[in-house]
């Protein structure tokens, strides 16, 4: 693999554009476009204030930019450099900003979520939805775009509404059966939606598209219930992470669990592999630059005898949101796997088999996990931890890697090109691309 030098960002505004031949990035109020392969600077555009959220439309051709403290968007065009919009929400304020599928139009969301607003870049026109609920997970889209979904709250009451995205025309409107509903996400082929209540009642709805009621699943009661929700890109499995260190599965059929995978504290299983990170120090000299990346040090994966004792935090129970139960979980292309993690676990990701039902691999990292993301084509699993390292899973094995650039890079976070022969690679302040030799 090769590995690109490295460039400034501000804020982690670094996104490919869908059709994977650009790299918009953020520095301060400057937003720059590059091309992918080259890194060339191909635009570099201006805005009014330091720049918050940026995002692609969905054709490549646009680029929205929010500026929340201001209550401002502003639009370019990479066919039309001289061309740009600017939307001023004014006093009502502006919390966040996306685009619709179609690409030409943007949905604000003011502050308090008092509305939201359609803007039209097509016709100017403007149109207001009311009464979106204050949740994280409130709205979403259909994978094929021809559909959003909106939880709303109304006489104290969860809602949701159901919009064809063509003249946003109300398709449906209906009541769920939720105490204060904590989000929604329809299925990769567009068919069921998934809705689910708060982390103080184990509660999944599932409703089809006109709004009927398919199904309800509750795994146990009186305790912390779900904390994490994901759909597998074949829509067959709905896998659900809880507060009790649990993932259940449930199929598409009957939506009846057909698997549950616990993340226990010693693990003795011998179909699985379980790799640990071992650091290795380099003996640098006295004059040496503390901030080089050239004595630090380096590691590799040891494959351990079972059992196998797995790092644990204890929680603070004093604490909200405590760090205890499995919040990150993704599917890999191929429906396959399944990576989980679980937070009083920080350092470990679980790798299940879906086919056999049980865990493939867990990866014992030396710090902890900041984020692990699947390649969009193969099986195989990129994570990093805040260190100037990159890991990687798949079937043959497992692999660290020094990310070799001068100064002091720490990988934050990462993002896999839609081709899967590109990772981008984030610290706090810089950012490089990592291309993968296929």
């Amino acid at each position: 693999m090769n590995f690109s030098e490295v460039f400034k960002h501000t804020n982690q505004q670094c996104r490919v554009s869908p059709n994977g031949k650009y790299l918009a990035t953020c520095v301060q109020y400057r937003l720059v476009i590059r091309d992918v392969n080259t890194l060339q600077i191909l635009q570099l555009y201006t805005c009014l204030d330091q720049v918050d959220h940026i995002e692609w439309s969905s054709d490549s051709v646009l680029i929205l930019c929010a500026m929340y403290k201001r209550g401002l968007v502003q639009v370019w065009s990479l066919k039309q450099p001289d061309w740009h919009c600017k939307i001023d929400e004014g006093s009502i304020g502006l919390l966040s900003s996306r685009w619709s599928p179609d690409g030409r139009h943007i949905l604000n969301t003011t502050e308090f979520h008092l509305r939201i607003t359609v803007w039209s870049l097509c016709n100017k026109s403007v149109s207001y939805i009311k009464y979106p609920k204050a949740c994280e997970k409130g709205m979403d889209f259909s994978a094929d775009g021809r559909y959003m979904a909106l939880a709303e709250r109304r006489d104290c009451k969860d809602w949701i509404s159901v919009f064809v995205c063509n003249g946003w025309v109300l398709l449906r409107h209906f009541e769920t059966d939720t105490q204060d509903l904590a989000g929604l996400q329809w299925s990769p082929n567009g068919c069921v939606l998934a809705v689910w209540d708060s982390c103080l009642e184990y509660k999944v709805l599932l409703y089809s598209l006109d709004g009927r009621f398919l199904s309800t699943y509750s795994a146990y009661d009186w305790s912390l219930g779900i904390k994490g929700l994901t759909w597998s890109p074949s829509s067959q499995f709905l896998a659900i992470g809880s507060y009790d260190q649990k993932v259940r599965i449930l199929n598409h059929i009957t939506w009846k669990k057909i698997a549950e995978f616990d993340h226990p504290a010693t693990i003795n299983n011998s179909k699985a592999v379980v790799y640990r990170e071992v650091d290795k120090r380099l003996v640098a000299p006295l004059d040496y630059n503390r901030n080089s990346s050239d004595f630090s040090a380096q590691s590799k994966y040891e494959i351990c005898q079972m059992p196998v004792q797995v790092p644990t935090v204890d929680p603070d129970p004093d604490r909200a949101n405590p760090k205890v139960g499995v919040s990150s979980l993704a599917f890999s292309s191929n429906n396959r796997y399944l990576a989980t993690k679980n937070d009083n676990m920080p350092n470990c990701v679980w790798v299940w088999d879906m086919q056999c039902a049980g865990l493939q691999a867990l990866l014992e990292q030396v710090s902890a996990v900041r984020c692990f993301a699947w390649d969009p084509k193969r099986p195989r699993l990129a994570l990093c931890t805040g260190s100037n390292k990159l890991y990687l899973w798949s079937t043959a094995g497992c692999v660290s890697v020094k990310v070799p650039v001068e100064g002091f890079f720490q990988v934050q976070s990462l993002q896999w090109h839609c081709s899967g022969d590109v990772l981008l690679l984030l610290g706090k302040a810089q950012l490089c691309l990592c291309y993968m030799e296929t």
